[in-house]
């Protein structure tokens, strides 16, 4: 059973803390990462960081292809979020390190689930090459391009005290903090 996890949101200071390197992966780590997927799905987030639930550990979740499916609900909520998803393909990242960018560069008008309905355009590399343990622990180094490449540096940058709005220009950066601490009050 997984449950929704609360979000942290900007522009609390624990996002801008370090995330620790995880020791070892164990059913607690496993289901904290089951409970991202199901945060995430439920924000309608493709990437997650657990530092975005509170969690200071190099831990991160993706799932750039999924859909969301309309439906009549006839069942408690509960279990669900109200959300149901499908072509579900969640990726977990633990300890997460970018050996390789590209020098080509691409821009993407980037999101952020810790900053609700504040987007702006970043630009990253456009490929990264990622070393990483997946959900058993199993040691893995992957080539990234496209969504899944801006979306697994977006995340990295959290467990490095990094958010999106750190890469935008003072003046668009100041213009979202100065919304999100109005949201907060």
């Amino acid at each position: 059973m997984t449950k929704i996890l609360p979000l942290i949101i900007a522009p609390d200071p624990l996002l801008k803390q370090i995330s620790k390197p995880v020791e070892k992966i164990d059913e607690s780590l496993r289901q904290l990462m089951k409970d991202m997927v199901s945060t995430m799905y439920s924000k309608r987030g493709v990437g997650l960081a657990a530092v975005q639930v509170g969690v200071l550990k190099r831990v991160l979740v993706i799932d750039v292809g999924y859909e969301i499916e309309d439906h009549d609900h006839h069942h408690d909520h509960e279990n669900c979020g109200g959300i149901h998803v499908k072509n579900t393909n969640p990726r977990y990242f633990v300890n997460p390190e970018i050996i390789e960018f590209s020098k080509e560069c691409s821009s993407y008008n980037e999101g952020c689930l810790s900053f609700p309905s504040m987007r702006s355009e970043v630009i990253r590399p456009s490929k990264v090459k990622v070393k990483y343990l997946d959900f058993q622990g199993h040691k893995k180094i992957e080539e990234m391009d496209g969504l899944i490449a801006t979306c697994i540096q977006h995340e990295i940058d959290h467990l490095n005290g990094i958010t999106f709005v750190d890469h935008i220009s003072k003046i668009r950066r100041e213009m979202i903090l100065n919304k999100m601490k109005k949201l907060k009050h």
